[in-house]
């Protein structure tokens, strides 16, 4: 394994090229550079260890990601890796952790202690403004406040909070969106720090959302929630953020008023419910890793030392564990530990016959760390 002071621009443009291959994700990622020690040995093994899809595997090519660095450097941005020094210490926690990203700004601020701050697209004047105060307050008591740049609460976190606040967007570091926070947007890469974690050139698509959430969450000791209906993707961030172990807040709101229902579902579901930015500041300066809202934390990731695969002898047993391994999955998500314990094998195989599956793009990993197999 690379030491963080050992990353070459040759390690580095093939890590992105890894990266970008096909059906690679931030978890498939992490236990390929673990396997095999470096993103340039992984990358020769991957036609062998995707051998079982159905047609010839084909990384992506160094013309693609040479175009993408250029695009990179054009947009006045840069690449940061999982294990540089200043990757954020909060975000590298996540077992989903991205293992790049590009960011224009002052990456400083996410060292600071963050709180993520998100609401409803569609939201009432009154919620606005409270974020705006909100996001106000907690930026004048030392906090960094993270938000996605959507209209209504997100964009009114980011105004209230400026410079300290950083935008996490699901689109390329160079695309725009929504179109309206241009100007918003260039404020923050020029004065606070913008993160992407999607190719330069990328377009927002639903997919992408979730998993930009899944940054917002991952940044902050916590996350607070100021107007959201049910079934929102603030919800999904502050479900993200208490599985992540992290503190869950909503302001509640009317029972008439559709666009309260979500933050009120959260405060019933066990998340703190605060009133004002001060009771943040109190929540958050006394976190020590114990949150106080009751939200479930997620048991769908194993407890494994991706550092087992290195170890791993991959021979004779090969098609055997993945065979079995394989039967035992279906379109229902099941937790790793659970292949574990019926399959008999060990953890190092059992994610090893994952991992050759997923390449094979018949595997889909959920974000609650189960897996199920491709539809």
């Amino acid at each position: 394994m690379l030491s963080k002071s050992e990353l070459t621009q040759a390690e580095a443009f093939a890590r992105i090229r890894l990266l970008r291959s096909p059906n690679i994700g931030p978890v498939s990622y992490r236990q390929l550079i673990a396997r095999f020690g470096s993103a340039g040995a992984a990358l020769d093994a991957l036609p062998d260890l995707a051998s079982r899809g159905r047609g010839p595997y084909r990384p992506a090519s160094a013309d693609s990601i040479e175009r993408e660095v250029l695009a990179v450097r054009a947009a006045g941005a840069r690449y940061l890796f999982h294990d540089q020094p200043d990757y954020p210490v909060l975000l590298g926690e996540l077992d989903s952790a991205p293992p790049i990203v590009t960011c224009r700004g002052r990456l400083a601020l996410a060292s600071q202690p963050c709180v993520a701050l998100v609401g409803a697209r569609n939201a009432s004047a009154a919620a606005v403004k409270l974020a705006r105060d909100f996001a106000s307050g907690l930026a004048e008591a030392g906090f960094t406040v993270v938000s996605g740049l959507a209209r209504g609460i997100d964009g009114a976190a980011h105004e209230g909070a400026f410079p300290a606040t950083i935008g996490v967007i699901a689109s390329g570091i160079d695309i725009t969106y929504p179109p309206q926070h241009a100007e918003l947007q260039e404020r923050i890469a020029s004065k606070g720090l913008l993160i992407a974690e999607q190719p330069p050139g990328t377009e927002p698509r639903g997919r992408h959302f979730p998993s930009r959430n899944r940054i917002i969450a991952g940044l902050a000791l916590g996350t607070l929630v100021v107007e959201a209906a049910p079934q929102s993707g603030s919800l999904i961030t502050a479900r993200l953020a208490g599985e992540a172990g992290r503190e869950v807040m909503a302001i509640p709101g009317s029972p008439l008023d559709a666009r309260a229902l979500g933050c009120n579902q959260l405060i019933r579901e066990g998340a703190v419910l605060v009133q004002t930015p001060e009771e943040v500041v109190e929540l958050l300066q006394s976190f020590t890793g114990a949150p106080r809202s009751r939200f479930r934390v997620s048991d769908g990731a194993a407890d494994f030392d991706y550092s087992e695969l290195a170890k791993l002898d991959w021979g004779e047993a090969r098609a055997d564990l993945s065979r079995d391994v394989g039967c035992l999955l279906t379109n229902a998500p099941v937790t790793i530990d659970e292949l574990v314990r019926q399959s008999g094998a060990s953890p190092a195989q059992v994610n090893m016959a994952l991992l050759e599956m997923e390449l094979a793009g018949e595997l889909v990993r959920e974000s609650d760390g189960t897996v199920r197999l491709a539809s």
